[in-house]
């Protein structure tokens, strides 16, 4: 088993920024073969992954066609790697803007729009309202200033959803509906292999 420290460094390690992940990322699964997390999908560098192979953390599953070379020898690049030891979920769920608009599945939650997203305090705080998952909705701005700080009963504005804290596993569905913009093909069995199981 990891340590906090592995835990923690495990993933934070997913980069967003495609700057880093540009050339040939490798797809980062679990003990159990499903990806670490599928939003921000679990990817790291390719200098990442070499080194996790040489560290003994991870086996290779699929590789690019593209080699690198050290001194002594050629290897391909890794396009799939799992790792060795398990790695538990995280079961809380960050209250961060990026979770927030995710729960929300990046859409206004009075008028369903998609764009312009900003968020809004259901009860506002002039009135009390505190900045938790059961009280900041996304909105887009027309919306948000439309209610303004009046209540949604005075507003006359109703939610798409309940605002509520979402669970990891609620978080793990939605994000797998968002594919990410670079897919490999080698990474597609590990991406949906489950999910007609849901449908």
């Amino acid at each position: 088993m990891l340590d906090d420290h592995h835990h923690t460094e495990f993933r934070t390690q997913f980069v967003r920024e495609p700057a880093n992940l540009r050339h040939f990322p490798a797809l980062v699964l679990n003990a159990d073969y499903r990806p670490l997390s599928y939003y921000p999908l679990s990817l790291w560098p390719w200098q990442e992954a070499i080194k996790a192979v040489f560290l003994d953390r991870v086996q290779i599953i699929a590789e690019y066609d593209q080699e690198v070379r050290s001194q002594r020898q050629a290897f391909r690049i890794p396009s799939v790697v799992v790792l060795k030891d398990y790695v538990r979920p995280q079961k809380r769920v960050a209250f961060t803007r990026f979770n927030l608009f995710l729960r929300d599945e990046f859409c206004c939650q009075y008028c369903g729009a998609k764009g312009d997203l900003t968020f809004d305090h259901v009860v506002p705080r002039s009135r009390g309202g505190v900045t938790s998952w059961e009280n900041v909705v996304a909105a887009c701005s027309p919306c948000n200033l439309r209610k303004a700080n009046r209540s949604l009963r005075h507003s006359g504005m109703h939610l798409r959803k309940p605002a509520k804290q979402p669970t990891a596993e609620e978080m793990h569905a939605i994000g797998r509906r968002f594919p990410p913009n670079h897919l490999h093909d080698s990474w597609m069995d590990f991406l949906y292999w489950d999910a007609e199981l849901d449908s």
